[in-house]
């Protein structure tokens, strides 16, 4: 019996079928069935099953008609299935590497539990963040196998099919199926939970869930948002009917009724008979509610008591007006959708805060980077500077908990924005940030210019749509002061790419400053916390994005070139940070490291770089340790993305164009021989100008303490710094 078996829908989903039974075949967690569901056995996605089923006999594809629907291809999947745990899986998503593996781990860990939740990744089809809602609910959970009593907001009313596995054996006990009909996850997902004994949580991406152009076929208008409320009531009957305790009935109940208001508002879902919806709606709600329910505050609370009286004219007006307001907001410049732009157009109007400053890395990605180091800094030398890093909601968990932060789009958020008088980030604040008289705007960046950048990428189609308008992004380099730059060549790389009147500070980068200033031990530290084993040589593997990829592409078979470089050797696997995300598995002599914090703490670790396009060998080349550059496809990331300098005309040590050619470097030691040393040193005298240790001092006596730039620290010249020993260094004396 399989430990997991995965069912994939794939109606309408042929062309994108392969990615999907590729993400689950790649998994390093091998113990499992793969039932493909296929409309029939002569239809396209049919044939592409067929072709995996003769390659790998857990590959089993069974069928069901189109007209069943997706419930109905998820239930012949469920009895087809005999592993021990079902998860499923939509045609056009992915199980990111070592999703398997962390699923096993975490039952193994909790014990045979009726369902486990984790979160997923949803990922825009063109451009844009991708997010992680299950996460902020997720974390209200226990930290083991719990009683559903103990944390009745964890439902499955919120989350998609695919963001739990399910005991098979719980499933076939209680008969739960999938309902027939649309919104078929709400009613599973609330079945599951009503019937549920034992749950646990997985806070991790398993799912990367690819939002489609066109959005979701549950978004588009017509009658059929009419069986949300056929859902609805069969959740809420069998809630009834199993004598659901009060709080776990209340938050069921609050949650299906959540969704079925935000229907109710929504006019374009509702082109006809929205007073019907609204009727039908109330009365469930009448017959439902629980006794001693309380409504929620707020706007929400106001369309719950409004449903409740069946007043209809009422809610629509409040809908009218909500919707006039927002069509007169867009009219005044305030933060796009921002619910809170009366708060942060009042704060606005009081003074600024002399001794507050915001830091943001990454659009909120947590606490790194160049903000993170000069935050760091600006406590030892500043501390009267109160200091806000603000973050996204799913990493907030993650921020070191002596460092203060606001959650991105929280009213505290708006609140600093609007009264800090020291605003420093590695990429941009949101679009309706306003530019405060007396305010001080850093750009940090966040790496050295290789490929090209701002106004400069509207010459290259896939990165210029991508980009959207340039007219807006002027707009925000029109609100730096400063900007920050490591060497000469991002000087005038800057000023050509982002045109404006800011200062630019050649200074280094303050993130970049632990390459002067760690130690042995430092380095020692950081190689057991990321497991490398003694006496072996960490090669940091760190490809770039590619802009004309919709995902992370490792580029080179890692196993094979540990294999042929030599026994010593392992990789450190550390993915662009658009991929960071629910990573972090390692298989083999291969250990991921895209989801740590700190990429000065990998470099740290690392004996060697391969890279081939990333910005990291800038700040690499600090340590003065080999780098070689993987080109395979050089000429087409030139035509693609667009280049500032040929990179293979000036490298930073050794260049491999095939896996080969990459792995016999390492076989015969030239990637660390004179030629590598030579290139290596014209590379730094070049790129690494301003990077002596005390970038993030320069950078908040300047800006935070208001030096004059001569009192300022001169930079150390190159020949004078001493960067952390390497490992191997160590080993070898």
């Amino acid at each position: 019996m399989p430990r997991f078996s995965i069912i994939v829908p794939s109606q309408g989903v042929a062309g994108r079928l392969s990615l999907a039974l590729d993400s689950v075949l790649a998994q390093s967690f091998g113990d499992f069935e793969l039932i493909p569901v296929c409309d029939a056995p002569d239809a396209p996605a049919a044939d592409v099953a067929a072709g995996y089923a003769e390659r790998d006999s857990r590959v089993t594809p069974v069928h069901s008609p189109p007209s069943a629907g997706p419930s109905g291809a998820r239930n012949t999947g469920m009895r087809a299935a005999n592993g021990v745990y079902l998860l499923f899986l939509d045609g056009d998503d992915v199980l990111v590497p070592g999703a398997l593996a962390a699923l096993a781990d975490r039952l193994d860990a909790t014990g045979d539990v009726d369902v486990l939740y984790f979160e997923h990744e949803r990922t825009p089809w063109w451009e844009g963040e991708p997010t992680n809602p299950a996460a902020p609910l997720l974390a209200k959970a226990p930290a083991g196998a719990f009683a559903p009593e103990r944390a009745p907001e964890v439902t499955g009313v919120q989350l998609p099919a695919w963001s739990a596995a399910y005991r098979r054996a719980f499933v076939t006990d209680h008969g739960l199926a999938f309902p027939d009909g649309h919104f078929t996850d709400v009613g599973f997902g609330g079945l599951v939970t009503i019937a549920a004994e034992r749950m646990a949580v997985l806070r991790g991406v398993v799912v990367r869930h690819l939002v489609r152009r066109q959005g979701s076929r549950l978004n588009q208008p017509g009658a059929h948002h009419f069986e949300l409320l056929d859902q609805t009531d069969l959740v809420l009957t069998r809630a009834t009917e199993q004598g659901l305790s009060g709080a776990r009935s209340e938050q069921l109940f609050e949650q299906l009724f959540a969704t079925v208001l935000k229907t109710a508002a929504h006019p374009r879902r509702l082109p006809a008979r929205k007073r019907a919806f609204f009727r039908r709606a109330g009365k469930l709600y009448r017959r439902h509610r629980p006794t001693g329910f309380r409504r929620p505050g707020g706007r929400l609370g106001v369309q719950h008591r409004l449903l409740a009286a069946g007043a209809y004219t009422a809610f629509r007006a409040l809908r009218g007006a909500n919707q006039c307001a927002t069509r007169a907001a867009q009219l005044v410049p305030r933060p796009r959708m921002l619910r809170t732009s009366l708060l942060y157009r009042r704060q606005l109007r009081r003074p600024l805060d002399p001794d507050l400053a915001v830091y943001c890395a990454y659009w909120g990605r947590g606490y790194t980077c160049n903000p993170a180091a000069i935050h760091a800094k600006a406590r030892e030398l500043a501390p009267h500077i109160r200091s806000v890093f603000l973050v996204e909601p799913d990493q907030a968990h993650a921020m070191p908990k002596d460092i203060d932060h606001a959650v991105i789009g929280s009213r505290r958020y708006w609140e600093v924005l609007a009264r800090a008088k020291y605003l420093v980030n590695n990429a941009n604040f949101a679009e309706g940030v306003v530019k405060r008289e007396g305010s001080v705007h850093v750009q940090t960046q966040h790496g050295t210019p290789l490929k090209k950048m701002g106004v400069d990428q509207s010459t290259y189609p896939v990165v210029a749509a991508a980009t959207g308008s340039f007219a807006k992004l002027l707009g925000r380099v029109d609100r730096w002061d400063y900007n920050l730059s490591s060497n000469r060549h991002s000087t005038q790389m800057w000023e050509r790419a982002f045109p404006g009147s800011y200062e630019s500070l050649e200074y280094g980068y303050p993130r970049n400053d632990v390459y002067c200033t760690a130690t042995a031990d430092d380095v020692a530290r950081v190689r057991r916390e990321l497991g490398v084993p003694e006496g072996r040589t960490a090669v940091l593997y760190a490809p770039t994005h590619r802009d004309h990829h919709t995902g992370f592409e490792a580029g080179l078979d890692l196993e094979a070139f540990c294999e042929e470089a030599g026994e010593d050797v392992v990789v450190l696997l550390r993915a662009h940070y658009f991929y960071d995300r629910g990573r972090g598995n390692s298989s083999g002599r291969i250990i991921d490291v895209t989801s740590h914090r700190s990429s000065e703490d990998v470099c740290l670790a690392a004996d060697a770089l391969v890279t081939d396009y990333s910005s990291i060998m800038f700040d690499y080349a600090n340590l003065d340790r080999p780098i070689v550059v993987y080109a395979d496809d050089w000429e087409v990331y030139q035509e693609t993305r667009g280049v500032y300098f040929d990179l293979l005309e000036a490298p930073p040590g050794p260049v491999a164009r095939t896996p080969q050619e990459l792995a016999g470097v390492f076989r015969d030691g030239s990637y660390a021989g004179p030629q590598s040393r030579a290139l290596r040193a014209a590379f730094r005298a070049r790129f690494c100008q301003f990077d002596d240790g005390r970038a993030a001092e320069r950078v908040v006596r300047r800006v935070l303490l208001g030096e004059p730039p001569e009192a300022i620290p001169p930079v150390l010249p190159l020949a004078e710094r001493v960067p952390a020993p390497a490992a191997a260094t160590l080993v070898r004396s």
